[in-house]
């Protein structure tokens, strides 16, 4: 193809596979705008492209290591990224190359990274145990709260809520209230290492994933995150550790769906309220 992509076609139809954007491992992807997607990688790089083409509108540089976590406030024109130089940074899409925010203060790599909704506020997590807020404008440190055996390894927002979501190596999931930075609520722990979590758009559920291997664990977990804050299902199929789940778009016609991926190297959809794969 002209735009150096290739189509590749199968059972579930067709598929694109762009021309590299990363000159390593790609590490984490998130959405910026409809049809705009931020990358960053083990090229201590991070990338804006577009989804369609593939082409790479903005490239930003300035992390000393490998990039772990990327993450934007949907449609808005600032990008996030962590690090394992212990920094989270911030980028405008139409601002400068270099980073318009710096975020020091984590001890150890940075492993979660989640922004407000009406991106005042960031919220980092990492391997040190502790969580952070802090005030984007300024990047002044608003809090902080650590708690022994809390090896961050993922974090989300609510939609329309003062919370955030966490995983972690501890095989638990915090919900945070980021008003006061307090743990609001903990879920049981699961058997396994949390890697990943996710929040429905309606704020009503979350998701988290779990590692395993030969068939046990690597399962994704659906939680209530109303009142009664219960376990409402489990989706098991992958054979390795599932490191990423996330809540489908909706559509009127469809069931609401997730999509996990896994180092059995599949990427799975299930309807969320079934538990059936698509």
């Amino acid at each position: 193809r002209a735009d150096g992509s290739v189509e590749e076609t199968g059972p579930v139809g067709a598929v694109w596979q762009h021309s590299p954007v990363h000159a390593d491992a790609v590490a984490s992807v998130a959405a910026l705008k409809p049809d705009l997607c931020v990358s960053g990688g083990r090229d201590k790089s991070v990338a804006v492209c577009s989804w369609r083409t593939g082409a790479v509108l903005r490239r930003f540089t300035g992390h000393q290591r490998e990039v772990t976590k990327v993450t934007s406030a949907l449609d808005s024109n600032r990008v996030f990224s962590a690090s394992r130089d212990k920094t989270v940074m911030m980028w405008e899409l139409h601002g400068t190359p270099g980073p318009r925010q710096h975020f020091p203060g984590h001890d150890l790599v940075v492993t979660g990274l989640a922004v407000s909704p009406d991106a005042s506020q960031l919220c980092t997590g990492s391997r040190d145990n502790t969580v952070r807020k802090w005030d984007i404008e300024t990047g002044e440190c608003l809090g902080r709260a650590a708690i022994s055996r809390n090896l961050v390894t993922h974090l989300c927002w609510v939609p329309g809520e003062p919370y955030v979501i966490q995983t972690s190596e501890d095989k638990t999931i915090r919900i945070w209230d980021s008003r006061e930075l307090q743990v609001a609520h903990a879920f049981p722990a699961k058997r396994h290492i949390q890697t990943c979590c996710d929040a429905s758009g309606d704020g009503r559920y979350c998701l988290s994933s779990s590692s395993g291997s030969a068939g046990e664990g690597g399962e994704a977990t659906l939680w209530d995150l109303r009142q009664t804050r219960n376990r409402v299902r489990e989706y098991k199929g992958h054979f390795q550790t599932t490191t990423s789940c996330v809540f489908l778009p909706g559509h009127p016609a469809l069931a609401p769906s997730i999509a996990t991926s896994s180092y059995d190297g599949t990427v799975k959809v299930w309807d969320r309220d079934t538990g059936g794969r698509g």
